[in-house]
């Protein structure tokens, strides 16, 4: 698979980043593209599963006011992975906004 491949490939469900990191791990030669769009993928999945947990304790606390915005704030990870698949598919290294120069600290074990 090539570097291409797996960028976007990571961004298809949490199967299709493990595909991804086993292929890139299996590759000869390591490309930065894909290394870069593991680590964003990998952060949107965190923030999701993150929000989701987050979603639950405030939409209890408030009574379901809270589930209102949940659903905002779903839509705007959405919207990162929608801009992170768009990046993956031109072969461009743009992180997300606002979360993505963090994932590349964060999740340096992805190599």
């Amino acid at each position: 698979m090539d570097s291409k491949t797996i960028a976007w490939l990571s961004y298809i469900t949490i199967i299709g980043w493990i595909v991804a990191l086993v292929q890139h791990s299996n590759a000869q030669v390591k490309s930065s593209l894909a290394v870069f769009h593991l680590r964003q993928s990998f952060g949107l999945i965190a923030t999701w599963i993150a929000m989701y947990f987050i979603g639950i304790i405030i939409t209890i606390a408030t009574l379901g006011v809270g589930f209102i915005l949940m659903w905002i704030l779903y839509a705007a990870v959405f919207v990162l992975w929608i801009l992170g698949l768009i990046s993956a598919v031109n072969g461009e290294e743009k992180p997300v906004p606002l979360l993505g120069e963090l994932y590349q600290k964060w999740f340096t074990f992805i190599k």
